[in-house]
């Protein structure tokens, strides 16, 4: 490494949102540093752990062929892909978010996501349909629902993976194992950041700084802090890396603190899941996502969710609350052999952690449950169980009567064995709390002013979404948010040019 390097920007972090930050601002002529507090075989963020789901408006197919470009023709006319434009997206996150988000920074989201999308695509990101987890064969037709039909290739690891490499070919710098410890101003600009590398504390001066380096899901005193005590039990399922230095440092500067701190996106994962994101077994491994289809009981032998409220999309990031309250942190999801083939893949992996019975009191007897309980509810469950069609494509009204709480859609008895028993724990993915950023990007202080030469991207952008997201939707924001605060970094940047350097 060179005694005295000079940079226009520096971005802090190395997932998605720091990439396409690094990445947008290059295209703008600034030079730019990535720093990566992790190791390089730890790169990528909590976006290297993601299923590669992202949501984006769109208005027909002819607009997802325009970035899922190897679809032939022959494939187009068996599917049906229902429209899912910018109105539905941005209904979709005010109504989850229960009306609090804030509507500037949800409106960017949804009306950049398409544009952000073929960006991506234009810098190599590859995208391809989602058809294990959003689409089913009917009447010989491939059926796409819930607004979510687009992933990247090969997961996280194939986003990361490309981004990194296009962010080589452009010139970009990455340091790794080095960590960024404190916001540099002159007046009230910022001018760099202090790093650690191992035992040496350096001093990179920069006209602009982009703040991509996550939320504090990683850090256990401040999960217990913040969102409440039970949480130092929660799973990480992505980097540990993720500990709320950039949210401290800013503040620290000058910034001010938003969004909903008490909230976070969780799941319901494999009990066995690895206390935090495992880099050699990526790709969103654990989950536990077939749940509308299941019942729910706990340790007691009693449910405690409407399993059926809405498709999976729309309740899979609270429902890891619910399962965390329960004893134990533990729950079991339940299904039979009619539903048994229609789980999603994660169910037939080796690492998943099930229990399977011929008969139901088989199953409980391998279980660590209130036995009595469990059977009667599931006695009483399917006694609750009102005819009419069953339909997982669609919510289909096929309901409960007389149970607390009911099930609302997809309600089939549990009749036919063997029956399986799959424990889920709470996994804690990102924190809803960042910081208040304006719509281009730019992080603002206590009186709602820019903090000039500071900007954030990804999860540390406060206020977009509030006890609960439409699944999909935070890979998109680090996309468009990304772009956004790296084009604006480098604007302001190759405005403000100083003479950065770094001193050792």
């Amino acid at each position: 490494m060179a005694n005295q390097r000079s940079y226009n920007l520096v971005v802090v972090g190395a997932g998605n949102a720091a990439l396409c930050a690094a990445i947008s601002a290059r295209e703008e002529g600034a030079e730019v540093l990535v720093l990566e507090k992790g190791p390089k075989h730890k790169r990528g963020g909590n976006s290297f752990f993601t299923d590669g789901a992202i949501r984006v408006a769109y208005h027909n197919l002819d607009d997802i062929r325009k970035v899922v470009t190897d679809l032939s023709d022959e494939e187009a006319e068996v599917i049906v892909m229902p429209d899912y434009n910018e109105d539905d997206y941005y209904q979709d996150i005010m109504r989850v978010t229960k009306g609090e988000s804030q509507p500037d920074l949800a409106k960017q989201l949804v009306d950049r996501s398409f544009e952000t999308l073929v960006w991506m695509k234009g810098h190599g990101v590859k995208f391809e349909l989602n058809y294990d987890n959003q689409s089913y064969e009917k009447d010989g037709k491939r059926q796409f629902w819930g607004g979510l039909p687009v992933k990247t290739e090969n997961k996280g690891i194939g986003l990361m993976k490309q981004l990194f490499s296009r962010a080589e070919e452009l010139g970009i710098d990455i340091w790794y194992e080095t960590a960024a410890v404190e916001l540099l101003k002159k007046g009230e600009k910022i001018s760099g950041v202090v790093v650690q590398q191992g035992e040496n504390r350096m001093t990179v001066e920069s006209t602009g700084v982009v703040l991509a380096c996550g939320s504090f899901e990683g850090n256990k005193k401040l999960r217990s802090e913040y969102i409440g005590k039970e949480w130092e039990a929660a799973i990480v399922r992505g980097t540990e890396y993720n500990t709320g230095d950039g949210i401290s440092m800013a503040m620290a500067a000058g910034a001010e603190k938003f969004g909903e701190y008490s909230g976070c996106h969780s799941i319901g994962t494999d009990y066995h899941a690895p206390k935090v994101g495992d880099f050699n077994k990526p790709g969103d491994i654990f989950k536990k996502h077939s749940y509308p289809l299941s019942i729910m009981l706990n340790n007691e032998g009693k449910r405690f969710v409407d399993e059926g409220a809405d498709f999976r999309n729309y309740t899979y990031a609270k429902y890891g609350r619910e399962i965390l309250k329960q004893p134990g942190h533990v729950a079991y999801q339940i299904y039979d052999s009619q539903v048994r083939p229609l789980l999603r893949k994660e169910y037939d992996l080796e690492e998943a952690t099930y229990y399977k019975g011929e008969t139901l009191d088989e199953l409980v007897n391998q279980l660590s449950v209130n036995k009595q309980q469990f059977l009667q509810t599931i006695e009483d469950y399917n006694a609750a169980v009102q005819d009419g069609d069953y339909n997982p494509t669609e919510k289909d009204g096929k309901k409960t009567v007389g149970l607390t709480p009911e099930k609302t859609n997809w309600a089939l008895k549990i009749e036919e064995g063997p029956f399986y028993a799959f424990p889920v724990t709470c996994g804690i993915t990102f924190s809803f709390g960042g910081l208040r950023v304006n719509s281009s990007g730019e992080v603002l202080n206590k009186d709602d002013k820019p903090l000039s030469g500071l900007f954030a991207a990804g999860e540390m952008v406060g206020g977009i979404f509030y006890h609960n997201y439409p699944g999909g939707s935070g890979l998109m924001s680090g996309a468009v948010y990304g772009k956004l605060a790296g084009s604006t970094a480098a604007r302001y940047a190759m405005s403000n040019k100083q003479d950065s350097k770094i001193i050792h």
